[in-house]
């Protein structure tokens, strides 16, 4: 049984969106239940990129829609059971773990912020320029280029230890080179309009960045 998200078991029948290859079930005690698709042959998908690829896709929007209707505790692609009397041991087993978190995540979503590098481009060193000074020129861009290093690294350790303060345990992604840094939080849905002026007072931090706020997602990186 391919497995989507584990969440307390509904008072009311969830609109329940295609998974996929069929719909999405509901399967649990009077507690808690798994969102499952119990039909899926994930080798075969696995054995063809082009399939693999749409099913990675399907598992996100699937995910999502069910994020949408109810708290959960999302899995990543590629989750199963082999039968559901396993699933049901296990869910049995995880009942007062999974109730914990659920409440914990109650009407909280995780939100992406995005760090690229600011583009600070050099001025290029005039042709006319040679010898000596050309050297001295040069050296003088090694230095400005060492110096908006250690300015922006201030700026990165700076700004995570600003956003602990509001929001406690984020989730840091620290990328190399240019590629954009990460840090996902978890903030209530109510409170996204604080996050966003947050956001703004970030950014007016943080001269050496261009911050990204993403939409709300299922808390992957807090379950």
């Amino acid at each position: 049984m391919y497995i989507y998200a584990f969440c307390k078991t509904p008072d009311a029948s969830l609109a329940m969106p295609k998974g996929i290859s069929g719909s999405v079930q509901l399967v649990g005690n009077d507690q808690v239940s798994a969102l499952v698709e119990p039909e899926i042959d994930l080798e075969k998908i696995q054995s063809q990129d082009e399939q693999l690829l749409q099913a990675v896709l399907a598992h996100d929007r699937t995910t999502r829609e069910l994020f949408e209707q109810t708290t959960i505790l999302p899995l990543r692609f590629g989750t199963f059971f082999l039968s559901e009397e396993r699933l049901q041991e296990h869910l049995e087993t995880q009942k007062v773990d999974y109730l914990t978190k659920l409440n914990w995540l109650q009407d909280k979503a995780e939100y992406t912020l995005k760090l690229a590098p600011a583009d600070l481009s050099e001025s290029p060193i005039a042709p006319e320029i040679t010898g000596k000074q050309y050297f001295l020129a040069k050296k003088q861009q090694y230095q400005a280029q060492l110096a908006r290093q250690q300015q922006q690294q201030a700026e990165w350790v700076a700004l995570v230890q600003t956003i602990a303060l509001s929001y406690p345990n984020p989730f840091i992604s620290e990328s190399q080179e240019d590629a954009p840094h990460r840090i996902y939080l978890l903030v209530s849905r109510q409170e996204e309009a604080i996050l966003m002026h947050h956001l703004q007072t970030w950014q007016n931090q943080c001269a050496y960045w261009q911050l990204q706020l993403g939409e709300a997602l299922p808390p992957y990186h807090f379950v």
